[in-house]
């Protein structure tokens, strides 16, 4: 972006600010009525919920099906098994009943002694559970009697009055899953009709057959789904009982809706194949309620509502007893323990945060984080002033989530002067830049407000813009300069050809309309549609493996059908102007393993440590623990710890190793260097009081202290005498000689300088690394 403090003088900043609160003037009252109803209306709504009964027949006719074919009793409970797992993954709040009829028992609240029989209300107005979803997989089974559909649509109304009293819902809703093959009465059929519009009830009917005409024509003007070519029961195969029923559907539908009554009559294959996706989560939306500030006069009452942010998972994952499956019978509990062989533990108020600085790590208390913390006098929304949009450039928008900014609800001034600004803005074609906090706790963000003017609402649509250190700048080479990338005439017309065959958009000439083929927001997460189906299949199979990746899933992110056909020719001719040749053996990588193995080991070459061919077993962590065998330069500290733990080789001659690295180090001179000897050093020092070996360190140090001198390395001791690394004293292990006063005397500085030995072991070359570096 290029920031509207850099786009031009301060002056220029002044007459855009003066511009655009004349031009808001100007319009305060034009947009005054209509802006603030359109506001209110669209997006201060209560969210409610529906209540839905499935209504379900289960007689002796849905358990019959043809050859090959599975029954209508079969094919419902799937539709209703869907249809309640979508409810409880999304975690829906509509309440559900299941009514069933042609059950051989008889429980509803109409019953009388000939009245409302073999009808029973199974689960009463509730929220969608796994219990639910159980009943309808094991306890839910197809019987031998019949039930009057009229009959169980005046119990389901019923249901829905009585359970609703008192409540507010949105829908009120009946979803009837039948074949149709249980004779009926039309006797009270206008009674229901009446009642159904006068309560704002809505139906729908999902059945084995599509809707056809009586005449078989499959006129699809009467038939609200016959375009589905497949279809569970031919039409030769109804009944006279089933076309009764088609009729008796028909005529109920059309009295309730004349123009799309037949558009709510269902198959149960098509039901399922709209069903296949899990719902998503809803969400109910949360206002967040603040000023827009301009100026330090200037303040208007807004409500800001996420309008698109990333999805995730609900965090609902647990952990708990493998046999038991309760997370009560575990109890969690952390505890601290110091990196020594007798992992002392370390009480949780003596542990505090450190943050890694380079090779030191920086202690950080709470008191610290606290200070540290970037004071906020709570939310904003301040204008810092305004630039032009093409300024904010479109591919460096960031953060999670985009902003619509409204006026606060009922207040009118509110809203004249937010409508305002938005048009003033939308008329300039600029944006404001904006200065947002969400609350105290929250880190301050700068970013763009957009003018949005839709026909039902406008708002200010806010996107987060990067700072300095978000940027990443990159330099490559310009392929323009490069004859052997220059692309030749026929080349640039075939991938121009091949890019108009992939285009995802349909022009429609002759209408002029524009269509997505390709729209990715109609498009459910995989990733949750996964979770949800292996989710489902684990609460009802919890010993079987989870089912393979359903074929929707693999094929939802694929290039649309007609796309692959159309870009067939274009990619043949690209393959052949781009042809692939071979380039030759390529020259063998070097390994992690080659780059940073110890060459430092005595022994003839032959000896050493090879990759072999067939090791794809190296990691990283392998030169930490199992697979050391030498002290290296790339971690000495690690690996020196590592053997003297293992045991597996003297501790002389790994310390050895340890100093023969240390010398190295010291002859390359630097900080980084310096740095890594010193931790040499420490580690070897706190190994030897370990071990006993005492003598070992004290011998190496005053050879060291020789050796720096001959160097001329005083900058290196000044580290030594500051850490204060000196000679292990009797106070510290047993079998040293040294007294306190010795120590300190060691570190001291002598006024003349120190007669040293004659370097004799300085043949060694440094190893692999230091020599690259």
């Amino acid at each position: 972006m290029t920031s509207f403090l850099y786009s031009g003088e301060f002056l220029v900043l002044i007459f855009i600010f003066n511009n655009i609160l004349f031009r808001a003037i100007n319009v305060f009252l034009r947009y005054f009525v209509i802006r603030c109803v359109l506001i209110q209306f669209f997006f201060f709504f209560s969210f409610r919920q529906s209540a839905v009964v499935l209504c379900m027949d289960v007689g002796f006719s849905m358990s019959h099906s043809g050859l090959g074919e599975e029954s209508p009793f079969e094919q419902a409970k799937k539709v209703i098994t869907v249809f309640v797992q979508r409810q409880v993954f999304a975690e829906s709040k509509d309440e559900i009943s299941l009514v069933l009829f042609g059950t051989e028992n008889t429980a509803n609240s109409l019953a009388s002694e000939d009245q409302y029989q073999h009808i029973a209300v199974h689960r009463h107005l509730m929220l969608p559970d796994f219990d639910l979803l159980e009943d309808i997989q094991n306890v839910i089974q197809p019987t031998s009697e019949q039930g009057d559909i009229l009959d169980a649509l005046i119990v389901s109304m019923d249901l829905l009055q009585r359970e609703t009293v008192g409540k507010k819902y949105e829908k009120l809703h009946i979803e009837v899953f039948t074949d149709l093959g249980s004779p009926f009465s039309e006797d009270q059929l206008d009674v229901i009709i009446a009642n159904l519009k006068k309560t704002g009830i809505s139906l729908q009917f999902f059945l084995p057959f599509p809707m056809n005409d009586e005449g078989g024509s499959g006129d699809k003007t009467d038939c609200a789904h016959s375009h589905k070519p497949q279809n569970s029961f031919p039409r030769k195969g109804l009944s006279e009982q089933q076309k009764e029923g088609l009729k008796m559907v028909r005529k109920l539908m059309v009295s309730l809706d004349k123009e799309d009554g037949l558009e709510e009559i269902y198959t149960f294959r098509e039901s399922l194949e709209q069903l296949s996706m899990f719902k998503k989560v809803e969400r109910r939306p949360m206002p967040w309620p603040c000023q827009l500030t301009i100026g330090s006069k200037l303040s208007i009452k807004i409500v800001a509502y996420k309008s698109f942010t990333e999805e995730k998972t609900k965090k609902s994952w647990i952990v708990v007893d493998a046999k038991t499956s309760k997370k009560d019978d575990l109890q969690k509990e952390t505890v601290y323990c110091l990196n020594d062989d007798d992992e002392t533990e370390v009480q949780k108020e003596d542990v505090i945060q450190g943050f890694r600085y380079g090779s030191e790590i920086i202690p950080f208390s709470k008191v610290d984080e606290e200070q540290m913390k970037y004071k906020t006098d709570g939310k904003c929304f301040a204008v810092l002033g305004f630039s032009k949009a093409s300024q904010v450039l479109r591919h460096r928008y960031m953060g999670h989530q985009v902003l619509k900014v409204f006026a606060a609800k009922d207040d009118e001034a509110a809203a004249v002067a937010l409508s305002s600004l938005i048009h003033a803005l939308d008329e300039l074609d600029m944006v404001a830049i904006v200065r947002y906090v969400y609350d105290r706790r929250s880190q301050p963000q700068v970013g763009a407000a957009f003018p949005l003017i839709k026909n039902e609402y406008e708002c200010l649509a806010y996107v987060q813009l990067p700072y300095m250190e978000d940027l990443r700048q990159y330099m490559f080479s310009s392929l323009k300069n490069n004859k052997k990338c220059t692309p030749t005439e026929d080349q640039l017309l075939a991938v121009d050809s091949l890019i108009d065959s992939m285009s995802l958009v349909y022009e429609d000439e002759s209408e002029g309309t524009v269509e997505d083929t390709f729209k990715t927001s109609k498009f459910p997460n995989p990733q949750f549609q996964r979770l949800y189906q292996c989710l489902q299949h684990k609460a009802f199979h919890p010993d079987s493996p989870l089912p393979p990746i359903e074929k929707h899933l693999l094929d939802m992110l694929e290039a649309p059908q007609v796309v692959r056909e159309k870009c067939q020719a274009p990619l043949e001719k690209v393959k052949s102007l781009f042809p692939l040749k071979d380039a030759g053996k390529m020259k063998e990588q070097k390994t992690a393993q080659h780059i940073f193995k110890d060459n430092t080991v005595d022994g003839p070459s032959s000896q050493k440590a090879k990759v072999e061919d067939d090791d794809v077993g190296f990691r990283i962590a392998d030169l930490a623990e199992g697979n050391v065998t030498a002290v290296g330069s790339v971690n000495p500290v690690e690996n020196f710890r590592v053997l003297v733990r293992q045991k597996t080789v003297d501790f002389k001659e790994v310390n050895q190793q340890l100093i023969k690295h240390i010398h190295q180090f010291l002859e390359n001179r630097g900080h980084l260097y310096y740095s890594k000897s010193i931790d040499c050093i420490k580690i070897f020092r706190e190994e030897a009081i370990k071990l006993s070996e005492v003598q070992c360190f004290n011998d190496f140090l005053e050879t060291l202290k020789k050796r720096v001198e001959d160097k001329n390395l005083t900058d290196f001791w000044e580290i030594i005498v500051q850490d204060k690394i000196s000679l292990i004293t009797k106070e510290e292990s047993e079998g040293s000689l040294m007294t306190a006063e010795d120590s300190k005397k060691f570190l001291a500085p002598k006024e003349k300088p120190m007669e040293v030995s004659p370097v004799t072991d300085e043949g060694d070359d440094v190893d692999d690394l230091l020599d690259m570096i």
